[in-house]
């Protein structure tokens, strides 16, 4: 027994390679089969070589499109509905310039007329071609030329200015324009998108495309200065993390709607100039009421309240016997103003405007700022320990004051 098993074991191992072999050759080909599989999937067609299933196809197609409507936001659509009205401004300006070099001929040598620029943005408020920007975009300018999105250049002349809120209206010679449409700066909430669009570095560029930067209202009604030595204070500004860059000034700020909320003013910036997050834009309420001024009377009219005021000290609430040190005090009255029409006297303290407790002189001033003649101002007023009201109609600041 044992002789045949020994015979016969070298019988059954001779077969042993044409199994694995066998085996090695179906692992093969199911892998080829596989791959041949997995590469007619990704072009779409089955394993038989037809086409995938409608469905598949649809799930890519449906996919596709949503990502095509994603990218298409609001503000996208808003950038598209405003950018054709931003224009790039150029102001040029002459100087005459001098040898440095020597005192004596520089008495004598009457030097050279050179031209120079300044740049900004702005844009276009009617299809007449009514334009915005800031004054101290054009403030020096003898020639002023602008450029639409579309590459378009236009000579332009200045219609009226209002230095106090550094706004300058333009009107551009030409045909009919494309014009953005106005918001209502009023209604403006904190965190709500905000984009901002103008012609940044100017000629720099070498395309007239208006550039885009996007973030939100920050604040509202900014009360701010440029620098510390600056005596001029921009109040009740929109501050925004929009960034602001050099040659933005006068361009829009719109909102999510693609409405014009704003018109980019200044910003805090780095030692180099860049923007670091904080702007400020001009109210566009304001904006439209510079212009019904100057279309109206051909100027921005100061507004004229007849009267002036103080903080209240500890020592005069005291001295005064006044309830409070809040509100101011008033320190008298112009005869014949709006103040004295509306029955304000001497020693009334002033506690409220518009229904808004004040805080200090400055905060008055800002509540009465950027109002209209005409428009009227309701007083609440402290006397002798009773409130009052009274209603106050600005009146047109007369010349000799």
């Amino acid at each position: 027994m044992y002789d045949d098993d020994v015979v016969s074991r070298p019988s059954r191992a001779r077969f042993l390679p044409y199994i694995f072999g066998g085996i090695t050759g179906i692992s093969v080909a199911l892998l080829v089969m596989f791959l041949v599989i997995g590469q007619r999937a990704t072009r779409g067609e089955s394993a038989d070589g037809a086409a995938r299933p409608a469905y598949q196809a649809a799930s890519t197609g449906a996919a596709s499109a949503r990502i095509e409507t994603e990218r298409r936001n609001a503000i996208v659509t808003a950038t598209e509905q405003v950018s054709p009205s931003v224009i790039s401004i150029t102001g040029m300006y002459r100087v005459r310039t001098r040898p440095m070099y020597d005192w004596f001929w520089n008495r004598y040598y009457p030097g050279q007329i050179r031209t120079q620029a300044t740049q900004g943005s702005g844009f276009i408020i009617d299809k007449h071609g009514y334009a915005f920007t800031n004054f101290h975009v054009i403030r020096d300018a003898e020639r002023i030329q602008v450029t639409l999105a579309d590459g378009k250049e236009y000579p332009a002349t200045l219609v009226g200015t209002a230095p106090t809120y550094d706004l300058a209206l333009l009107k551009i010679d030409g045909e009919e324009f494309p014009a953005a449409r106005l918001g209502n700066s009023d209604d403006l909430v904190v965190g709500e998108w905000a984009i901002a669009i103008g012609s940044p570095f100017g000629s720099y560029l070498a395309d007239t495309q208006p550039t885009v930067t996007v973030g939100v209202i920050s604040a509202n009604h900014r009360d701010i200065k440029q620098d510390e030595d600056s005596q001029q204070i921009f109040n009740d500004m929109i501050q925004t993390d929009a960034a602001i860059n050099p040659g933005n000034s006068g361009g829009p700020l719109i909102n999510a709607r693609g409405e014009v909320i704003g018109v980019n003013t200044l910003i805090f910036s780095s030692g180099t100039g860049a923007n670091v997050g904080i702007g400020f834009a001009i109210p566009i309420n304001r904006v439209q009421r510079v212009y019904e001024e100057i279309v109206e009377h051909g100027r921005v009219r100061d507004v004229w309240v007849g009267m002036s005021a103080v903080d209240i000290t500890p020592q005069s609430q005291l001295a005064l016997n006044l309830p409070s040190e809040s509100g101011v005090l008033i320190q008298s009255i112009e005869e014949g103003g709006p103040a004295e029409k509306a029955g304000l006297k001497p020693g009334d303290q002033i506690v409220a405007i518009n229904g808004v407790k004040l805080q200090s002189r400055a905060h008055a001033n800002r509540l009465i700022f950027g109002l209209g003649v005409g428009e009227t101002v309701e007083m609440t007023v402290n006397r002798k320990d009773k409130l009052m009201t009274f209603k106050v109609t600005l009146a047109e600041r007369p010349h000799d004051i």
